[in-house]
């Protein structure tokens, strides 16, 4: 559901906005044959080469166009990492990455198509904002405020979804009022809730990890924080550590392990895999408090 609404949401930033451009490596290339037949000039499929879909952008924000970017996780993040970070961070272009896929959404085509790694990668590199909705409602509002200026911004969407939107959560969201801190991120909310029932915590929501709300945090932390991520484990520990810098406190960050499952399955298997479903977090999150 969240393609979908990014293809339409695209469509029609493309029709609004004669500064919007996008560029496909072939991924969902079908889906905007009708916004490539109105907008030959400013929507390009270049075929399957992911490193020059990233120089093309590159290009294409040089000359004041707002690029968008789309492909499979391990394709534009894990492939075009070189063209990331030369071809728009050291020519300080913008474009806004749109990835599908997710940690493991693809795991029914092998690790070809997992990208566990991506935000990890990205934080290797300057002034990145990174947006993972958890569900297809915020999807449009994050891709329109992308839109209105020329940073560069990644947009993490997945199959998983959480049940309701929160499409205002760019800052810390809290849902629930206890004890102890437990921060779910994009998709992991409902996971989070569901694992949290009973236990005397506070839950909070964001869909933009980068950049970390840091004053919210500290607002809401008070010695002990969990941070569950659909991501490789342990991806915000930093941004976590410098935000309550000063502060004593116990942290635990739950998300995908390092070792890779060798196994096809679907992403519910390896969110078990993981310990990402509800009973893996709930048996986590107990042992740790």
């Amino acid at each position: 559901m969240m393609r979908e609404t990014f293809v339409a949401a695209t469509t029609e930033l493309l029709a609004e906005d004669p500064r919007t451009a996008l560029v496909l490596a072939d991924i969902s290339a079908d889906a905007f044959v009708p916004a490539m037949r109105r907008h030959p000039d400013r929507v390009l499929n270049v075929g399957i080469r992911e490193q020059l879909m990233t120089g093309v952008a590159g290009g294409l924000a040089l000359t004041g166009l707002r690029p968008y970017v789309h492909s499979y996780a391990p394709f534009v993040v894990d492939r075009a990492y070189e063209q990331i970070k030369l071809d728009l961070g050291h020519q300080d272009a913008g474009a806004v990455l749109v990835s599908i896929g997710a940690s493991y959404d693809g795991a029914s085509a092998g690790y070809t198509h997992q990208s566990p790694g991506d935000v990890a990668l990205l934080d290797t590199l300057d002034h990145w904002t990174v947006h993972v909705p958890g569900h297809h409602d915020e999807v449009p509002p994050l891709l329109r405020a992308a839109a209105r200026h020329d940073d560069r911004v990644y947009v993490r969407l997945s199959v998983q979804e959480n049940d309701r939107a929160y499409p205002d959560s760019g800052r810390l969201r809290v849902l629930r009022r206890g004890g102890p801190l437990v921060l779910a991120v994009g998709p992991m909310l409902d996971p989070v809730l569901e694992a949290t029932r009973g236990l005397d915590v506070t839950v909070a929501y964001t869909n933009t990890p980068r950049p970390l709300d840091a004053e919210g945090l500290r607002q809401i932390t008070e010695s002990e924080i969990v941070v569950v991520e659909p991501y490789l484990a342990g991806t915000s520990a930093r941004q976590v550590s410098d935000a309550l810098a000063g502060r004593p406190h116990r942290a635990l960050h739950l998300g995908v392990g390092r070792a890779e499952i060798r196994r096809y399955g679907t992403w519910r298997d390896h969110a078990r895999a993981h310990g990402l479903d509800p009973a893996g977090l709930r048996a986590s999150i107990d042992a740790f408090l």
